[in-house]
């Protein structure tokens, strides 16, 4: 992970937190004062973000220690310690709240991610994200993805070539949509299109598209999908996925399913820091 951009993120955040210090803790404890203090787990999952709850505590208070760090990835239970933090009180406190958003946050997005994952396994489908995610969030969301076992759509619309229905409408239709885009293209890119039926598939074959995206059709509208294409280009199943649909649509032979509920509305997982003692 990038640390310049994850130390200008926390920053962001600390100052959102207390734009004019911490007006409890710097009226009730002095400098000198040391604590220590843990995350516990109030529930089940996969741990994810130790190092961004930690690197909060250091930019507050260099001088900070931690221990019993858990790496992410790691499944944890509901009373397990994820990591041990010792130093001064003031930085303990100011840094809490900061710290348990992100890290529970990117715990809940690995957490699920691992749960639809599972769900797929064995059919050869690629779990992915989109990029519904928190603003200024994006970067580490989509890291928590890959910690939950699943993998990367494209990060920005610098990223890669994606004609949706508003694209594809606005320019008149599929195949003149993808004849415009193909030609200012580099010969290194690829374009995906979205199709919503089988007429739309069908065009999309005839344009020589290279990703078709299955938006929001049944089970059995992908079905037939996935045989008209016939590895003629890759296929990608969206809209609507949760995990109650990720077996059946795994099963239609879709080669990816992308899922904005990975990042956009996903339950954050529960952890609490609690201070043990005054040291």
């Amino acid at each position: 992970m990038d640390r310049l951009l994850i130390d200008r993120l926390i920053i962001e955040a600390l100052k959102e937190d207390m734009p004019y210090g911490d007006v409890t803790t710097d009226n009730v404890f002095d400098d000198s004062h040391m604590s220590e203090a843990f995350f516990v787990a109030k529930q089940s999952g996969i741990i994810c973000g130790v190092g961004v709850a930690k690197r909060v505590f250091e930019i507050l208070d260099e001088t900070l220690v931690t221990d019993h760090e858990l790496e992410d990835g790691e499944p944890v239970k509901e009373g397990d310690i994820i990591l041990e933090i010792r130093g001064r009180t003031k930085a303990l406190l100011k840094g809490e709240r900061t710290a348990l958003n992100l890290i529970q946050r990117m715990s809940g997005i690995s957490t699920t991610t691992w749960e639809y994952v599972k769900e797929a396994e064995g059919y050869g489908a690629r779990i992915t994200d989109t990029r519904k995610t928190t603003p200024m969030l994006r970067y580490l969301e989509k890291y928590a993805v890959t910690i939950g076992g699943g993998h990367n759509h494209r990060f920005s619309l610098s990223d890669a070539a994606m004609l949706k229905d508003n694209h594809i409408d606005a320019l008149g239709g599929m195949i003149k949509a993808v004849s415009v885009l193909r030609k200012k293209l580099p010969h290194t890119m690829k374009i995906e299109v979205e199709a919503d039926s089988m007429e739309k598939v069908s065009l999309a074959i005839e344009a020589k598209a290279d990703i078709i995206m299955l938006d929001n059709m049944s089970i059995e509208q992908m079905k037939k999908a996935v045989e008209y294409i016939n590895k003629r280009a890759v296929v990608e199943a969206s809209g609507n996925v949760t995990k109650e649909k990720i077996r059946a649509i795994a099963q239609t032979g879709v080669d990816i399913i992308s899922s904005g509920k990975l990042t956009h509305s996903v339950q954050a997982l529960d952890i609490s820091m609690k201070i043990r003692k005054n040291i």
